[in-house]
């Protein structure tokens, strides 16, 4: 039997065009036979009965929340290694090797740096602050590899955090251990900026990282999210 090199843990809702992609890309993209745990989280857009077809992926059913659906991707993994990558976002060519690499040099947990497949100016400055190895510049569109006992330590992801679930998981990482910031990038999707333009969408994402700083509760980062973020 092949060693399972990673636990791919997807939490989807609705993404059904972007798992069609996404899933082509892992193929061509891995060196190492991993397991792919997509955790559906309600979509009505065909995504369920697409993925139930697909051979190689395992489907969880579940109450919508990344939080949650990672969670409990995570339960059912079977690799010493999680990987939470979101639909939309692309890792680098043969990241599996690259990550395993990481881990067996004592990388229990890390990150790779960001890109966005526009090129915006101010995209590419967020971008480029990802190089950093520092808990600011982290975000979950980076993805992110961890140790499952280390997860499992940590209680994985919290669940009151309805968004910042990941820099909040994050957070509690840098305090605790090192994280490394590997060079490849991920790109990730810019269609939130379309949607909400740019620099407002940049400027209300700053907002809610200095009311998390600031210490404010989950519920009031999810409410600033709702009123201002299509």
């Amino acid at each position: 039997m092949n060693k399972t090199y990673l636990s791919i843990i997807i939490p989807v809702l609705n993404e059904l065009e972007q798992l069609e992609e996404l899933t082509t890309i892992l193929k061509k993209r891995t060196v190492f036979h991993n397991e792919i745990i997509v955790v559906d989280g309600g979509s009505s857009d065909g995504s369920i009965e697409w993925l139930e077809r697909k051979e190689g992926i395992t489907l969880i059913q579940t109450k919508k929340g990344r939080a949650h659906q990672q969670n409990e991707g995570a339960k059912i993994a079977t690799s010493e290694i999680l990987y939470f990558l979101h639909a939309d976002s692309r890792p680098p060519k043969e990241f599996d090797e690259i990550i395993y690499t990481a881990y067996t040099k004592n990388s229990k947990a890390g990150c790779f740096q960001l890109g966005f497949s526009s090129n915006h100016w101010a995209l590419s400055l967020t971008a480029r602050a990802s190089r950093f190895n520092s808990r600011y510049c982290r975000g979950g569109d980076q993805s992110l590899f961890i140790q499952k006992k280390l997860f499992n330590t940590l209680n994985g992801f919290n669940e009151e955090y309805i968004i910042c679930e990941d820099g909040e998981l994050i957070d509690r990482i840098y305090k605790h251990h090192s994280f490394c910031v590997l060079p490849q990038k991920v790109i990730t999707s810019s269609r939130r900026f379309t949607e909400n333009g740019v620099l407002r969408l940049q400027f209300h994402f700053m907002m809610i990282h200095i009311l998390r700083a600031l210490g404010r509760p989950p519920t009031t980062l999810h409410k600033y999210y709702c009123q201002f973020v299509k």
